[in-house]
C-alpha cells in the first residue's frame, strides 16, 4: 500500500509544481520596476570599468572581462529607445544567459539602476502584456506581475536581447575579440 501512495503522489509532482510561483529578480529603470525570471540570471556584479567598442549599437555600452571571457554589456534604457541609463552608486550589471536564434547561448551583462529583490509571483498574478501604453516594444514584455498592489513589468529577455544585434554581439566572442580584451593597455 505505501509502495502505491508514494507512486500517486509523484505522479502528481509535476502538477504541483507547475502550479507553484516562479521567481523573478526585480530592479529599477529609470523608476520604473522591472523583473526577469531567475533561471536566466548568472550573477550580478558591481558596475564598473567597461571596455568600448567601436560601431556598435547605441544600447551596447561595451564589454567587460568576467573570469577571462568577452560578455557584451546592454544599456536597457538604449535598448528600449531612452537615453542611455546614468552611472549611480547602485547601478550594477546584471550577467544573463539568453538563447540566441540559433539555438546557441550567449551570456550578456545587463546594466540596472539598482536591483531590488527576488520575489515568488505566481502565474495567477500576472496578466498578459498591454497591446497599448506601455513605453517598450509590447514584444519585450512578457507580461505584468502583481506585487503588493503595484504591477511589475516582467521582461521577455529573448526577445530583449535579440535579433541583429545578438549577431554582432556573438562577434564579440570570437578568439581575437577574447585576446584584445586581455592585452595590457596602454
Amino acid at each position: 500500500m505505501n509502495a502505491t501512495a508514494s507512486s500517486a503522489s509523484t505522479s502528481a509532482l509535476p502538477a504541483t509544481a507547475a502550479a507553484e510561483p516562479s521567481q523573478y529578480l526585480t530592479f529599477q529603470l529609470a523608476g520604473e520596476m522591472f523583473a526577469i525570471g531567475i533561471l536566466s540570471i548568472k550573477e550580478i556584479i558591481e558596475y564598473g570599468e567597461l571596455t568600448t567598442v567601436p560601431m556598435m549599437p547605441p544600447s551596447v555600452r561595451g564589454v567587460i572581462n568576467l573570469r577571462g571571457a568577452v560578455v557584451p554589456v546592454i544599456d536597457l534604457q538604449a535598448r528600449f529607445g531612452r537615453e542611455p541609463a546614468p552611472v549611480g552608486k547602485r547601478t550594477c550589471i546584471v550577467i544573463v544567459e539568453v538563447r540566441t536564434e540559433e539555438d546557441e547561448r550567449q551570456v550578456l551583462g545587463i546594466v540596472v539602476d539598482a536591483v531590488s529583490e527576488v520575489l515568488d509571483i505566481a502565474a495567477t498574478d500576472i496578466e498578459p502584456a498591454p497591446a497599448f501604453g506601455a513605453r517598450i516594444r509590447a514584444d519585450f514584455i512578457q507580461g505584468m506581475g502583481k506585487v503588493r498592489g503595484r504591477f511589475v513589468i516582467l521582461l521577455d529577455l529573448e526577445h530583449v536581447l535579440a535579433g541583429d544585434e545578438l549577431a554582432e554581439l556573438g562577434e564579440l566572442s570570437t578568439p581575437a575579440a577574447q585576446s584584445a580584451m586581455q592585452a595590457p593597455a596602454h
